[in-house]
């Protein structure tokens, strides 16, 4: 028989569980609001106290603890009620303290521990989801769910123990009017169910149009110079528009379902409290009833029944909250597809030595990526990947670094298989100049520190000037403290990439992997670039990735790729020889011969 799968917890269950470390603050908090809400509740017995004294006088409630004169009774209770409010305000203010900063705790503790989850999935989790879907999960609904705890939680509780005091309290007042006061919960509460049911489907799907939305605007304004090149501004000002729409169509949906609670729950309300005050005033009329008693009961269905019409507001936020949280809790509890090795490698003790043994790569929506790849990389060689766009040479890189797994094959470093070794030793090992730049909004000194969060200002300075990028940054106005603007943006292409190249180089690893490293410089740059790597080369295992061929002329060992396949390897002069495909583009490159369309 097939096993059924497992019923998924409640989002308010997986909180819960999540928030444990915080358990004594929640029911610290917890008590609070009970403490806040039953003084609360104190007021209409007060008032039934003072109007028992004024109507039984000798005889009230006070005089049968042996307090005859009526003035020193209306200090008691004068006494009595500055007492009480002043601990309502005691716990009120407790109470708030204590939701506001577990709301401010668990919203802390949440987009820390998704964030870091995230960064340690696999690649291809991030080509399969959009940025802006992240974003909206990891700051959108994280807030989401503060505003439940800061205010939602707090008032389910109150409401909660409002129901439970005040029914007791008719219970000894008189058994009719405690009848009355119970009828219209379990009605009140069908419908509370049954609408939380209606809009928790509205509500996740609202969560979804924001994700989809928050995936466009990150899309469009990561895209802001296409989109002025090509004039496109009022079509994606439409494609926005659109988004929106649906958005605002999604929210009307859960809006309409939320907004017609309260009236509901007030009609119920009204009929609850008429029949209070026909049967109570005819229990009083028939001296069953106190008229001290009856005015607390009149004061107490109001506190009782009042407060529902705002069940509404609460189940609305309540609502938005649970289906936040299910998307955090979604993301948080995906499972990683890549698991890490558990064998130090301690950066010291890497050679660089690297072997490939018949791999094989698919990308899920791409088949034969790379098949049956073979090569053996000694210590300190430099070699060349050529080829195509397409041809599977970053695909390599990735493998190298352990951002995928082969599909079939193997990879080694050292003699370890990659999947053996901790991923953080093998990315410590590695120097990665990629084709495109990332550099973090910040200044000139923190890009090139990135490499090496330690680094003294003169190992930033020479790292610096090995990459030939010294120069132009004392041009700058405030030198190594310049702020480089988002991703870089006031820097050229050609000034990125020698930052990029100085932060690796401070990174001084046994690898350096050039994934088309002068791919965004011009003649001259590319010339002092070439010039930096000669230096940096030696005594290190050195992968360049690379369609100028110019580049790699002096590397030991090139190897050119077709559709996934090493079609040609050797160096640069053996390969011109051999009047292959490389000697093709060599050609091509160097308008000796153009291609053959």
């Amino acid at each position: 028989m097939e096993k059924m799968p497992a019923k998924e917890k409640h989002p308010l269950a997986k909180l819960y569980h999540y928030a444990h470390p915080f358990r004594v603050d929640i029911y610290l908090a917890v008590l609070f609001s009970i403490l806040n809400k039953l003084f609360d509740l104190a007021p209409p017995l007060l008032i039934g106290v003072a109007v028992d004294i004024v109507v039984r006088r000798e005889n009230s409630i006070i005089g049968k603890f042996g307090v005859d004169n009526l003035i020193d009774q209306l200090v008691i209770l004068g006494v009595l009620t500055f007492i009480i409010w002043g601990l309502e305000s005691i716990f009120e203010f407790a109470y708030k303290v204590k939701w506001r900063n577990l709301a401010q705790a668990i919203q802390n503790g949440l987009r820390l521990d998704t964030y870091r989850h995230v960064q340690e999935l696999e690649m291809a989790f991030f080509e399969d989801t959009n940025t802006g879907t992240l974003m909206s999960i990891i700051n959108d609904d994280v807030n989401q769910l503060e505003r439940f705890l800061d205010v939602g939680a707090n008032d389910l509780i109150q409401v909660t123990t409002t129901a439970i005091a005040i029914s007791l309290m008719f219970y000894g007042i008189n058994m009719p009017l405690a009848l009355i006061a119970s009828i219209p919960m379990p009605i009140i509460l069908y419908f509370s169910i049954k609408y939380q049911k209606l809009l928790e489907q509205r509500y996740a799907d609202v969560r979804e149009k924001v994700g989809i939305i928050n995936a466009e605007l990150s899309n469009n304004l990561s895209g802001i110079m296409t989109i002025k090149a090509y004039g496109t501004e009022e079509y994606e000002a439409q494609r926005i528009a659109a988004a929106s729409k649906d958005y605002e169509m999604s929210n009307r949906r859960a809006i309409i379902l939320s907004s017609s609670f309260s009236p509901l729950i007030r009609i119920i309300i009204v009929a609850g409290f008429i029949g209070m005050l026909i049967v109570g005033g005819m229990e009083t009329l028939n001296g069953n009833i106190e008229v001290a008693a009856y005015s607390v009961a009149i004061f107490l269905i109001q506190r009782l029944l009042w407060p529902l019409t705002r069940l509404g507001e609460t189940f609305d936020l309540y609502q938005r909250s649970m289906a936040s949280t299910n998307r955090i809790f979604r993301l948080l509890n995906r499972e990683k597809q890549m698991n890490d090795g558990t064998k130090p490698l301690p950066t010291e003790e890497v050679r660089g030595e690297i072997k490939f043994q018949e791999v094989y790569f698919d990308y899920p929506s791409r088949p034969n990526i790379l098949k049956g790849i073979d090569f053996h990389i000694n210590p300190g060689e430099t070699i060349a990947f050529v080829g195509t766009t397409g041809a599977g040479k970053s695909t390599i890189v990735k493998l190298m670094l352990r951002l995928y797994d082969p599909t079939k094959g193997k990879i080694n470093l050292d003699g370890y298989d990659l999947k053996d070794l901790l991923m953080k030793d093998i990315r410590a090992a590695i120097g990665f100049v990629s084709q495109s730049t990332f550099l973090i909004d910040g200044t000139v000194r923190e890009n090139i520190s990135y490499g090496k969060l330690d680094a003294t200002d003169d190992e930033i300075v020479e790292a610096a000037k090995i990459a030939e990028i010294h120069d132009f940054i004392m041009t700058l106005p405030q030198k190594y403290d310049t702020q480089v603007g988002e991703r870089g943006h006031k820097l050229s292409g050609g000034q990125q990439q020698r930052i990029a190249i100085a932060r690796a180089v401070l990174r001084n690893p046994p690898i350096l992997i050039l994934d088309e490293a002068t791919s965004s410089v011009d003649n001259e740059t590319e010339a002092a670039i070439q010039r930096s790597l000669e230096k940096i080369i030696v005594g290190r295992t050195t992968i360049m990735i690379a369609h100028r061929l110019s580049t790699v002329r002096n590397a030991d060992m090139i190897y050119v790729m077709e559709q996934g396949e090493i079609v040609e390897k050797g160096t640069h002069e053996s390969l011109l020889e051999a009047d292959g495909v490389y000697a093709t583009l060599w050609r091509v490159q160097t308008g000796e011969k153009l291609l053959k369309h």
